[in-house]
């Protein structure tokens, strides 16, 4: 089986799990094999397929993979094979949602204001516009404005428009947790204040469906109380990267935030919604020392804060796609991923008791079927 080229000093001493290390693969090779539910860009770290993966690890979990016909992997009868080889893992794809064939009162299709994450995760991104977006302040992984401008989306989603998507989403397909996320919008806020009322109206809607929110540190604290009295059951604070060199590369502007207001606002946000409900992103792949990322994940854990570990992969209509710069070899995210795992592990703190969220549902990520 091909691994990456990237290698560490302590790789050679860890025994490898054979399907952990498929399961990399996978994230960063894709399958080959359609999906009827994809999400081809957006906020997110991801152009993939929504399917549902049975590791024999933690049973069956949500996995977001690319759709690449020239994937290595296929899919018969259920089956992921390499080659002639089955790898002993079962991926089946997420049926297209029923929702998706509704419109609003004005016309609006219910696909460009809610998506359907995994089997059962609706994920909406409130603002679509993100004043870090110009050409020069732009995180490199990020098409956060190319999906309004393909069309798939709408600008703003009303609080009204998210509530009735909601209702829909959860009568008519299950759906048992929500993600709102927004684009960085002027004022001390940083685009908390748009996500209070879509929580607020949401619930109004459908009372107890744990929701996720996500933004940047408001450099007013208070939003995150009130996040929290909103109704909001967990809160991502994402920062990428822990290395100043790589933020200030990958994510020019963005990286104007110090790290010193992430760790306030994790603090606040672990104090007012308790440990493992607080979590961020942690990018594989952009030329962070994995040790040095592995312990930092180690320190995120240590004050209640969830490290969700995805490997970076350059979107079509990313600047990094654009110049060329690829994803990490498998061997990499599997270190990686396995390292933080055993760290989480140790404390107690699983991705599925989140209740809502990008760990929560943990398509993105090897670390469901690393034990994280």
């Amino acid at each position: 089986m091909s691994v990456g080229t990237e290698s560490t000093s302590t790789t050679a001493t860890m025994p490898v799990d054979v399907r952990i290390m498929t399961r990399a693969e996978l994230a960063l090779r894709g399958v080959s094999l359609e999906a009827p539910v994809r999400r081809p860009d957006g906020a997110g770290p991801s152009d993939d397929g929504q399917f549902v993966l049975g590791d024999g690890l933690v049973g069956c979990a949500n996995a977001a993979l690319p759709t690449n016909p020239d994937s290595p992997y296929s899919v018969r009868d259920g089956r992921v094979w390499l080659g002639d080889e089955d790898t002993g893992l079962t991926l089946e794809p997420v049926r297209r949602p029923k929702f998706y064939d509704l419109m609003t009162a004005d016309g609006i299709r219910y696909e460009r204001i809610a998506r359907l994450h995994g089997a059962d995760v609706l994920a909406t991104t409130v603002v679509q516009t993100c004043i870090r977006y110009s050409e020069a302040d732009r995180c490199r992984f990020c098409t956060i404005e190319e999906s309004l401008r393909s069309g798939a989306t709408v600008a703003a989603k009303s609080p009204t428009q998210l509530a009735e998507v909601t209702e829909a989403a959860v009568r008519l397909d299950g759906v048992r947790q929500m993600v709102m996320t927004t684009g960085t919008t002027t004022g001390p806020d940083r685009g908390a204040r748009v996500l209070v009322r879509s929580v607020r109206a949401v619930l109004g809607a459908v009372p107890g469906l744990p929701v996720q929110v996500q933004c940047e540190p408001p450099r007013d604290l208070a939003w995150i109380r009130a996040l929290h009295d909103a109704g909001a059951t967990a809160i991502g604070i994402h920062v990428e990267a822990l290395d100043d060199s790589v933020r200030r590369r990958w994510m020019p502007s963005k990286s104007t935030v110090p790290l010193t207001e992430y760790e306030a606002a994790w603090d606040e946000a672990v104090r007012i919604f308790g440990p493992n409900r607080v979590s961020t992103y942690l990018l594989v792949g952009l030329g962070e020392d994995p040790d040095e990322l592995i312990a930092g994940a180690g320190g995120l854990i240590d004050r209640g804060v969830y490290p969700f570990v995805v490997p970076f992969r350059p979107m079509s209509g990313t600047l990094a796609a654009r110049d060329g710069i690829t994803g990490p070899g498998a061997e990499l995210l599997r270190y990686v991923t396995e390292g933080v795992a055993a760290k989480l592990r140790a404390a107690g703190m699983r991705g599925v008791d989140q209740k809502a969220g990008c760990a929560a549902c943990g398509a993105c990520s090897v670390l469901p079927s690393a034990g994280g």
